[in-house]
């Protein structure tokens, strides 16, 4: 059986809808307790009223707030690191102990050392994303200047390029892949960190919506928090990537 509508195949739409028409059949049959899983117009409605009021706009900007001071943050000092470690070896060699050690450090397990320090203020959750962000961004950025070809460099060498140009011309361009893959890893960790730390310690943010949600019972405004994190996720994911591309095309076509 051939279907005429490929794009509509190929788009990944297929299992969410097949998903959607389960639960909203469920709902309204009563195969379920509809406080533990509300039906999908009440979820809906629950969206509508948090925009009308402006609640959800308020969460959102307070994350995305969050997301783009850490996030930034964690960047810059890993980059730096690993630009700065790929010139000076000895200094990744005193490094690379202490930053293995905290590699293995799960994020989520500093919460409750951070809120002694600092409060529950806007510090500890830019520190968190920053430990979650900072290994993505580096390890993929040192990768990939360590994985720049040999010849090339031998190429510029011959042509007198000295190590700056080297570096600049020849090894930094040829690990650009890598340091956006990073980037792009790094941006997906950001988000799932900070809301993890909304749910712990916040006054605002989406994480902190769903929790307040699950202690007055709002099993709808939980799922809608839920469903909300998910395409905010996706939606930067996707931006970044297509950034990413039309970054890396206008660079082969220069």
């Amino acid at each position: 059986m051939k279907f005429k509508n490929k794009n509509f195949m190929e788009s990944g739409l297929i299992a969410p809808a097949v998903l959607l028409l389960f639960w909203w059949a469920g709902s309204n049959a009563g195969w379920w307790n509809a406080f533990l899983l509300p039906s999908p117009e009440k979820v809906i409605d629950s969206f509508v009223l948090s925009i009308q009021n402006g609640e959800l706009q308020k969460h959102v900007w307070a994350s995305l707030e969050r997301i783009i001071i850490g996030f930034g943050l964690s960047a810059s000092i890993a980059l730096s690191l690993a630009l700065l470690c790929s010139w000076f070896p000895p200094l990744q060699v005193q490094l690379e102990p202490t930053l293995e050690f905290l590699r293995h450090i799960p994020p989520m397990s500093v919460i409750p050392m951070l809120i002694l320090w600092f409060g529950i203020g806007e510090a500890p959750k830019i520190i968190l994303i920053i430990l979650a962000t900072f290994f993505p961004v580096f390890m993929n950025a040192l990768q990939g200047i360590r994985d720049c070809d040999p010849k090339l460099i031998e190429v510029a060498t011959v042509f007198g390029y000295k190590k700056w140009h080297q570096f600049k011309f020849v090894i930094l361009p040829s690990a650009i892949p890598s340091i956006l893959t990073g980037l792009r890893l790094g941006l997906g960790y950001s988000w799932r960190s900070l809301v993890a730390a909304e749910l712990v310690a916040a006054s605002s943010g989406l994480g902190y919506m769903i929790l307040d949600a699950e202690q007055l019972s709002r099993s709808d405004v939980v799922l809608m928090g839920i469903f909300v994190i998910g395409a905010l996720g996706a939606f930067l994911d996707y931006g970044f990537l297509w950034a990413m591309k039309h970054y890396l095309k206008r660079g082969i076509e220069a």
